[in-house]
């Protein structure tokens, strides 16, 4: 045996090693997917909240100014007050769209995923090979 090889005890501290710094990076890499999806979900939730609070509003306040308007126009108030509330509700459905179309953006972390599966193959081949 040659004096420059390692010991078994090295190989497997180097290996214990070797792993534990896969299993850190695949940690920080979903970590990081992890705050790009959490932001997406975050806009998307923002904007669902946007959507309740302006068809609140525009229910409530913006309504009453908009019959007016169409009263104002020569409409009957019962249906000039329920056109303006359909009006605010179609924004208000608008905005719920966005949201839902900026809330499907969001995903798991699928390259942190994808690497560990393919760390668990290496380290099952090694495994075999003994």
């Amino acid at each position: 045996m040659n004096g420059d090889e390692p010991t078994v005890g090295q190989l497997v501290a180097k290996a214990s090693k070797d792993l534990s710094d896969l299993v850190r990076s695949e940690v920080e890499l979903a970590k990081t997917e992890l705050k790009k999806t959490a932001v997406a979900a975050g806009t998307g939730a923002g904007m669902f909240g946007g959507a309740a609070f302006l068809g609140l509003l525009a229910i409530i306040l913006l309504s009453v100014a908009l019959g007016y308007a169409f009263v104002a126009i020569g409409l009957h108030p019962a249906l000039a007050f329920v056109c303006a509330a359909v009006v605010y509700l179609l924004i208000a459905a608008v905005l719920v769209l966005l949201g839902k179309r900026a809330l499907g953006k969001a995903k798991g972390p699928e390259r942190a995923i994808e690497t560990s599966k393919e760390s668990v193959e290496v380290l099952k081949a090694i495994g075999k090979g003994d």
